[in-house]
């Protein structure tokens, strides 16, 4: 049993209870008499809730929904085209030397077109069946983990063009 406890403060009358004026602070010259009621009162206790259990989240698989502004697949797609394009473009920079510009010039287009299709199709399968990216992510490598490696690969990709047009020509 739960008990709780009440405090009832009330202002007495001068013709109620008294306490002597020398017990009281003085305001002003005023006595004034004040008395503290303590009621202890016993309430049921609350009657136990059951936990609150989620439901699973029900994945929308409408070809809109995913492929929405906030939906799951631009942001993962585009993270992971730039992270190949990166390690690519530094590849064949660091091999052969060429810049960006040269490396699309020289069959990069066709590359980065089919490229682009066989991601963003093994990406939107999934996505399509219902099933999200926090469902298969464990350890290390976690769905943010990855958005987040996107997101600095796409900045790395906007950092070698801007480098390289800045400096005329590749990095290394």
């Amino acid at each position: 049993m739960a008990t709780s406890l009440t405090l009832q403060c009330s202002l007495m009358s001068q013709q109620g209870f008294r306490t002597p004026p020398s017990a009281l602070p003085s305001f002003g010259g005023r006595a004034s008499s004040m008395s503290i009621r303590c009621q202890v009162g016993e309430q049921e206790p609350a009657p136990p809730q059951a936990p609150k259990t989620r439901a699973p989240k029900v994945v929308s698989t409408k070809f809109s929904d995913v492929l929405a502004f906030s939906g799951p697949a631009p942001e993962r797609i585009n993270g992971r085209l730039a992270m190949v394009g990166f390690a690519a473009a530094m590849a064949v920079e660091l091999a052969r030397g060429d810049d960006l510009a040269v490396q699309l010039a020289n069959g990069g287009i066709p590359w980065f077109v089919l490229t682009a299709a066989v991601f963003s199709a093994a990406s939107l399968i999934p996505l399509f069946k219902g099933v999200t990216v926090q469902s298969k992510s464990d350890g290390v490598m976690t769905a943010d983990a990855e958005l987040w490696n996107g997101r600095f690969a796409m900045l790395g990709l906007v950092a070698l063009i801007f480098t390289e047009y800045l400096k005329g020509g590749p990095i290394v």
